[in-house]
């Protein structure tokens, strides 16, 4: 019997009769076919699969007129009937499962659901790219499956949100995998291979796509509205060359070099005072230049007239229009473009030239798409049916998902798991409890079950009592004399508290990183009252602070459980009970409620000693934290150690002309990755070995995290502290010790950025960090 069968013999009548009714759904709900071109016969080359896509391309470009070319340039795009072109959607989302948030989705005709993972920031915490891969595979499979069954305008979704969680203020961090540029990379990577139908490494056949994914928002983008700064207006000012090359633009380069995205999308803000949606540079010098990328750019919505309405970069409406053609941006979410392109062209700003560009590659992403090739049934993706919407394989991965996610912040005297045995009476208070809307996060779809942590823990104890405690998260009306009461007359309280979308979204940045209203009050009083410790469940994306939880004897548990999905409560009651033993890690800082001194609208990644600027993110913040990046307990005990004569670094003698390379600046000496070059950065590559042994009673899975820090940290040329260079997931029996190897190269791994953005890899000794061990490596040529 799998874990979530086991699961749902504790849950009640009426949550398996929605289970059994979201499965009959899927296998019955047939509609009719999706819109397709070239379904007739014809010998126009944009109809033929056998020519190279950039022909077909073309071809489709020359025979458009003038002002057809010019309509297909919003996120709307009309039919060209007389070609047999139907219309397009391109805005589609799909974060953590296919949603009907944009217009090209439509769940409400016979496929109503689909499978709501958690929020991408507790995915995250589960430090395993393999999961990642996974769930974006089910999102391509379900997002075919609907188009398929005539229920979607478009194939391209606007997934992921890969910019560095940087403040933990930020309403939208939610929807990213965390702080950390390697990690967030690797999600990026990982999920848009999944969603594109690609294997999880390897070469990638970049012209089908099962589903078209799209890396946004590029770039330096992470403030919504903070004291009165729009994220539509906002300047990310003093970004500097050496912040983006190791900090902001990372993850997109990663998205687009090792994921093989076809879309990207340029954000709202400015960087350094010119609009992200017109920078030549960043567009079309870095993303199509320096890392290949192949596919179309869109802009965040309305964000072509936000450049002359709302940042008067612009001084005309055309003036917009060709700023952002010629920087390389190929669509507009919304319809300015369309509105303005041909007095664009009949002023002289842009030419007939600079829209058959972006025209070019909006067909070819269709193409690719498989979109001109006839009846798709007929073609590749063609047999994905309804019938692979909602399946319970596809559910299965959203409780995996969610148990991998959940994070052990505290367990003192081992207050978890609970026995069923000896726990005849339980209270369950907060508004989160019962509300599994609530579990869902932002830019989420219809799920395929619905089901509160409430529903679950009910089926655990059948003396189950509940008490909401707050109105809202926002907590300004709350019963904290009865919910006093009530924890005094059981055996057992758990508390769902912490923040929900009315705190925390698009839009919404928070002010304060304490727990809103009164809930700090209620909990404690609830404490005060409870016969044994507590357990305080949070559910919420940002961090926030929970000292006066950590140090209070009485919370004797606290378990942060993001927001996630559909199957949350049934994770949630799996580790309160032991079914499941705990393996996430944080994958952001938790700072204490002081850090909102410090702006959201300093960009800066690095300290600032001489001014109390404290950075950001654990690789350069110097201050007190609540918890660290990667911090996560487990209900057993791992150790890790480097296995010496299976972690080598190479003959640095051996390599021709490295010594050579050495230059001298501010007293350091480093080598230039650029100039060491690509071949011999694959000769310096090394194995690094590490035994971790499970030294508990439970099986459990577990992410190891190697780290590597400088002698010197972060006080010299601006390093990171420490900086994380691999991770990997392992499932470990009881008392079972494994091997774990991590390629380690040393141009990408042992570098740093400099002033101007160059990476150089310093003369001297290196530390590897796993766990509590180390391990000196010395790059000395």
């Amino acid at each position: 019997m799998g874990r979530r069968a086991r699961a749902l013999l504790h849950a009640p009548a009426p949550l398996l009769l929605l289970l059994a009714l979201a499965a009959a759904a899927a296998a019955v709900a047939v509609a009719s076919g999706p819109p397709f071109s070239c379904g007739a016969p014809s010998s126009a080359a944009f109809c033929n699969p056998r020519l190279p896509i950039e022909q077909r391309a073309d071809d489709l470009v020359s025979r458009l007129m003038l002002e057809e070319k010019i309509s297909q340039l919003g996120d709307q795009s009309p039919a060209v009937d007389r070609l047999g072109v139907p219309a397009y959607k391109w805005w589609s989302e799909a974060l953590h499962g296919v949603s009907n948030a944009g217009r090209g989705i439509h769940l409400d005709g016979p496929l109503r659901a689909a499978t709501s993972f958690p929020q991408v920031i507790l995915t995250a915490a589960s430090f395993n790219p393999h999961l990642w891969y996974r769930i974006g595979q089910v999102i391509g499979t379900e997002a075919r499956a609907v188009y398929n069954n005539g229920q979607a305008e478009g194939l391209t979704f606007w997934a992921p949100n890969i910019n560095v969680f940087r403040d933990p203020r930020w309403g939208r961090g939610q929807e990213t995998p965390g702080e950390d540029p390697t990690v967030t990379g690797k999600y990026a990577a990982v999920f848009v291979r999944g969603v594109q139908g690609y294997a999880l490494a390897g070469a990638i056949n970049s012209t089908d796509l099962e589903a078209s994914a799209c890396c946004k928002h590029f770039t330096a983008y992470d403030l919504e509205n903070w004291k009165g700064v729009t994220r539509y207006a906002f300047d990310a000012k003093v970004v500097t060359a050496q912040d983006l090359a190791d900090t902001y633009n990372p993850p997109f380069r990663s998205c687009v070099e090792d994921g093989g995205a076809s879309g990207i999308m340029c954000s709202y803000n400015r960087v350094n005072g010119v609009p992200t949606c017109a920078d030549y540079n960043l567009l079309s010098k870095t993303a199509r230049g320096d890392w290949r990328f192949y596919g179309y750019i869109t802009s965040d919505c309305d964000a072509v007239s936000i450049i002359h309405d709302v940042q008067g970069y612009a001084k005309t409406a055309e003036d917009a229009v060709a700023d952002v053609l010629k920087a390389g941006m190929d669509v507009n979410c919304g319809s300015y473009v369309q509105e303005h392109g041909l007095s664009a062209i009949q002023q002289g700003k842009i030419t007939e030239q600079d829209i058959n560009r972006a025209l070019h590659n909006l067909f070819a992403v269709r193409m690719r798409l498989g979109l001109f090739n006839g009846n798709p049934k007929y073609n590749r993706y063609g047999n994905i049916g309804p019938d692979q919407v909602c399946t319970q394989e596809h559910q299965n991965l959203a409780l995996e998902a969610a148990q991998h996610g959940v994070v052990l912040l505290k367990n003192d005297a081992n207050a978890l798991p609970l026995s069923k045995s000896q726990v005849s009476s339980i209270a369950v208070i907060g508004h989160n409890a019962n509300d599994a809307t609530r579990l869902l996060g932002n830019y989420f779809g219809p799920p395929c079950i619905s089901v509160t942590p409430l529903q679950v823990l009910q089926g655990y104890v059948k003396d189950t009592r509940f008490l909401a405690g707050c109105n809202s998260a926002a907590c300004n009306v709350s019963s904290i004399g009865e919910a006093a009461q009530l924890a005094s007359s059981v055996d057992y309280v758990v508390l769902f508290m912490g923040l929900d979308q009315d705190q925390e979204r698009e839009e919404v940045d928070r002010l304060e990183l304490s727990l809103p209203g009164m809930q700090e009050n209620l909990i404690n009083t609830v404490a005060n009252a409870a016969k044994k410790p507590v357990i305080l469940v949070l559910l919420c994306g940002g961090p926030v602070d929970v000292t006066f939880a950590k140090y209070n004897p009485k919370i004797g548990a606290i378990l942060w459980a993001g927001y996630p999905g559909e199957a949350g409560g049934i994770a949630i009651a799996q580790v309160l009970f032991g079914e499941h033993n705990p393996g996430g890690r944080l994958p952001v800082t938790w700072y204490p409620k002081e850090f909102t001194s410090v702006p959201m609208t300093d960009m800066r990644m690095r300290a600032d000693p001489s001014t109390g600027y404290p950075g950001r993110t654990y690789r350069f913040y110097r201050g007190n934290t609540v918890y660290k990046f990667g911090y996560g307990l487990s209900y057993s005990k791992y150790s890790h150690h480097f296995v010496a004569n299976g972690t080598k670094l190479p003959s640095l003698s051996s390599i021709d002309g490295l010594k050579a390379m050495a230059t001298a600046a501010a007293g350091t000496v480093s080598y230039d990755v650029e100039e060491i070059g690509t071949e011999t950065c694959d000769k310096l590559k090394f194995p690094a070995l590490v035994r971790v042994q499970n030294h508990g009673p439970m099986d459990g899975r577990h992410p190891v995290l190697l780290f590597l820090r400088w002698p010197n940290g972060a006080a010299d040329g601006g390093r990171p502290a420490s900086q994380l260079i691999g991770f990997q997931s392992l499932h470990l029996k009881s008392m079972q010790t494994v091997h774990v190897e991590f390629e380690v190269s040393p141009c990408k791994h042992f570098s740093r950025a400099t002033e101007d953005g160059k990476k150089v890899i310093d003369h001297g000794s290196h530390f590897m960090m796993v766990g509590d061990d180390e391990f000196e490596m010395s790059f000395t040529p």
